[in-house]
């Protein structure tokens, strides 16, 4: 079946006044995404915020039964909150490290997710890794293979980097790591909603993504992973009254479920909202999807790579809708401006979002274009045109 370009575009309001080349920033939202969300917030407006919450408890039940099936697991291992990196460091954090702990990461690892990483080398005398990349750029498996030992406590990957176009074999991590009984966390922001993510096939006990990324939600929405299995190993380490029950003067009794990595406080509008989106892409296919963000990215690489002073800079034997690239003599940040100013978004990704791959490569920084199914293919060509003509 061909790809309804039309439709697509024709449910993104922002495809009027913007060409959108920074999804894996912050997609453009379908209309059926804004309406539910601003209708939330109406109700909220007329009738109050615990009231509205509680007549639509239905829809907000409706959102973590979709992101579950949407990776795979059970409405039970999902703990709603505020953004991919709230998910990824609540479930960092409630590892139980023990001094001589090893973490093994990857090169490409994110600059938040090693920021945390450190701060515990620093707290506790773990010890923290990156394995090697391999001649495709993304973590070589073998070398994983080669450090696992006995202290070795968590693996912990992102499955899609924010500086390049590759896609981490996340299910080969998975596989070594199930059969070593180590804990693995994935942060998977910019891989959920751009392609199929099962956290079965996968093999990873904990899972972050975010709303705002290629599933097309609210700001401030997210989601976590935890299976059901290793939960009891985990404590937050923040608590309140959604998370834990105060029983006595000098106690309280841990949330059973997920809700304990739940705060009371949210944004029930983008809670909703989050559910809306996870639908529209599911009736999308994330199939349909993942084929029409390849080929389109694909495009896009092979119309950069031509224009002279031009080097695109992706790895990865998978490569998804991220394309980055430099231009010889020009900074990215000047040149994120000039394009800004023709109405087209990109972003730049800068040394100390991905510091060890960075230095690696020899960069310091690049433009990062990130494609979505609603952009189109002329898109693609008016952007090339618009690159080649600051030679």
């Amino acid at each position: 079946m061909p790809f309804d370009l039309q439709r697509a575009r024709r449910e993104t309001p922002g495809c009027e006044q913007v060409l959108h080349f920074n999804n894996a920033g912050a997609s453009l939202p379908p209309h059926q995404v804004l309406d539910a969300t601003i209708a939330h917030l109406q109700l909220e407006a007329r009738i109050g915020g615990y009231e509205a919450a509680e007549q639509q408890e239905a829809a907000l039940r409706h959102t973590y039964e979709a992101a579950a099936g949407m990776i795979g697991c059970s409405r039970e291992e999902i703990a709603l909150v505020e953004s991919a990196t709230r998910a990824w460091d609540l479930a960092f954090y409630a590892v139980p490290f023990r001094p001589g702990d090893r973490i093994l990461t990857a090169m490409a690892e994110y600059g938040s997710n090693y920021i945390a990483y450190l701060q515990l080398v620093r707290k506790f005398g773990i010890t923290v890794e990156a394995i090697p990349s391999d001649e495709h750029g993304q973590i070589s498996v073998e070398a994983l293979s080669r450090r696992l030992d006995e202290r070795v406590k968590l693996i912990a990957i992102t499955h899609v980097p924010t500086s390049g176009g590759l896609v981490n074999p996340a299910a080969e991590v998975g596989k070594l790591a199930r059969e070593h009984g180590i804990l693995y966390l994935l942060d998977a922001c910019q891989s959920v909603g751009q392609m199929p993510v099962n956290v079965e096939a996968i093999g990873c006990d904990m899972l972050s993504a975010t709303g705002r990324k290629y599933l097309r939600g609210p700001r401030g929405t997210g989601f976590l992973y935890v299976r059901r299995s290793v939960l009891a190993q985990l404590e937050p380490p923040m608590l309140d009254m959604r998370a834990a029950t105060w029983t006595a003067p000098d106690r309280y009794e841990l949330n059973e479920g997920m809700g304990r990595f739940e705060s009371f406080e949210c944004s029930v509008a983008a809670r909703i909202g989050l559910g809306v989106a996870i639908d529209y892409a599911m009736q999308w296919g994330l199939d349909v999807i993942w084929r029409r963000v390849r080929d389109l990215a694909y495009a896009l690489r092979t119309q950069l790579s031509p224009i002279p002073g031009v080097i695109v800079h992706d790895r990865g034997i998978t490569q998804c809708g991220i394309v980055t690239f430099t231009f010889e003599g020009k900074d990215p940040a000047i040149i994120k401006q000039i394009l800004a100013r023709q109405r087209i978004n990109v972003t730049v990704s800068e040394r100390r979002s991905t510091l060890l791959d960075m230095d690696e490569r020899g960069l310091t920084s690049l433009v990062r274009a990130s494609v979505h199914y609603y952009n189109s293919e002329e898109e693609v060509e008016h952007f090339c045109q618009a690159i080649e003509m600051l030679i």
